[in-house]
């Protein structure tokens, strides 16, 4: 059962999140967050990889384009998958260990895609890249909002995201280049063997969290290692301090928690939002290099398309991490995503004019990829340390499903034979619905009973 630990904090302990908080930013912070922004550019790599080859693999094996809708789709199921079974894991076993598991298993997966002959077998590839892909993102969300400080976390949690459409946007530009020069399957290689290169070093320069240490009373010296690194008061403690985390304890089936100490309401919003945006976000970054060349762009213009949508992501991502820490995140988020929703609405009525279409793409990007990256900073926010990894991976998990309907819905409206400008139209709808959740998760947050148990 659930229950308050600073109710019966041990005499003599110290509490560890005051600490963390206190703490001021120094080389261990950076560590940790460089290492987590490298993990999602690998992420954003990997996961926007097919879209880059989609096209091309089309035309080698002589398959509607509409049929990769499939493609897309079983990617986007590993990630939910991931999501929600790698998550809870990381609550009970340690965000470290998943996440060493989890890189090894997108880069390995990856990397044989490079050499798949036949559509079945990139169904199965994907769908296990996609697995591991799906169980590192909780993960890093979770590790970096455990080591920020109160002040900086939304900053911290959505500097890392950048990462993901840093990797994407970065992928595009390196697709363009050696697709024309070594094929397609240069772009799996790179995706894998970068993960697989990066494992080793992972193992030995990333903590495990502090955070998940002491909520599991487990490996009392490196909890003293790990803050003796932290700041000078954490130099100044002694090897034999004990810690404790102010905070409800989780024990058990930690999903059930998710609906507990009221948080039924929130969870339920959250959900919907990521559903929302998810599907959004992946039908455009799947889909717009398609419907773009459709409309009559080289290929290389089409990729670069996606790419300003997640530059946007990247620039917007920062500004919303800044503005959550200083404003709040609610009013904030609602507002990216309706004015998301506005210049979809442009986008897909540009007419023809590169300017517009690029622009809007930028400000979609700052919409769609930024807000995403502070919901993912939210989430981290709206549960304790027990329960952080879980509550961020069904919300992810739940987001994918909507990530899966997007490119379906994408492709059973390509083969419908609707324009590509109604197609990308559709879009807006969900990031209208995404707002409105928000503002109200806002209201449920705000009215929420101060006996609930406070997230630290």
């Amino acid at each position: 059962m659930a229950q308050q630990a600073s109710e019966s904090a041990p005499a003599g302990a110290v509490d560890l999140v005051a600490l963390l908080d206190r703490a001021p930013i120094g080389a261990f912070h950076i560590r940790v967050l460089a290492l987590c922004v490298v993990i999602a550019m690998l992420d954003g790599f990997d996961t926007q990889a097919i879209a880059f080859v989609a096209p091309l693999l089309s035309a080698q094996w002589n398959l509607p384009m509409s049929q990769f809708s499939s493609a897309f789709a079983v990617g986007l199921l590993g990630l939910t998958v991931g999501a929600l079974v790698l998550g809870p894991l990381a609550d009970r076993f340690g965000r470290k260990r998943i996440l060493l598991a989890c890189t090894t298993l997108f880069g390995l997966f990856a990397l044989l895609t490079a050499w798949s002959t036949t559509f079945q077998g990139l169904l199965w590839l994907r769908f296990l890249t996609g697995v591991g892909l799906g169980g590192a993102m909780p993960n890093i969300i979770a590790m970096t909002s455990e080591y920020a400080p109160q002040r900086l976390r939304a900053t911290a949690v959505t500097v890392m995201f950048c990462g993901f459409p840093l990797g994407s946007m970065l992928g595009g530009f390196l697709a363009a280049k050696i697709i024309p020069v070594w094929g397609r399957e240069a772009v799996f290689i790179v995706g894998g063997v970068l993960p697989l290169l990066c494992v080793p070093f992972l193992a030995l320069k990333l903590p495990e969290s502090a955070r998940f240490l002491v909520s599991h009373d487990k490996d009392a010296a490196g909890v003293g290692a790990i803050v003796r690194q932290l700041s000078p008061e954490g130099a100044r403690l002694g090897a034999a301090t004990r810690y404790y985390l102010p905070e409800e304890q989780i024990s058990g089936f930690t999903v059930r928690h998710l609906f507990s100490q009221n948080r039924t309401a929130s969870t339920l919003l959250l959900w919907i939002a990521f559903f929302c945006n998810l599907l959004v976000m992946y039908f455009l970054v799947n889909w717009l290099p398609a419907l773009l060349k459709q409309s009559g762009y080289p290929l290389d213009a089409a990729i670069y398309a996606t790419s300003t949508l997640n530059l946007g992501g990247v620039v917007g991502g920062v500004a919303v991490g800044r503005l959550i820490d200083r404003m709040g995140p609610f009013a904030i988020l609602g507002t990216a995503y309706a004015m998301a929703a506005v210049f979809i609405g442009v986008m897909a009525n540009a007419g023809g004019s590169g300017w517009l279409l690029y622009g809007a793409l930028f400000i979609v990007g700052i919409g769609v990829v930024g807000a995403q990256i502070g919901m993912n900073a939210v989430a981290s926010s709206l549960y304790p340390t027990g329960l952080r990894s879980t509550g961020i991976g069904w919300a992810l998990g739940v987001g994918r499903l909507g990530s899966i309907l997007g490119p379906t819905v994408g492709g059973f409206l390509l083969a419908q034979s609707w324009a590509p400008e109604a197609i990308i139209q559709v879009s807006l709808w969900p990031a209208a619905v995404a707002a409105l959740a928000v503002f109200t998760l806002g209201w449920v947050v705000r009215a929420r009973p101060s006996t609930a148990a406070a997230p630290a």
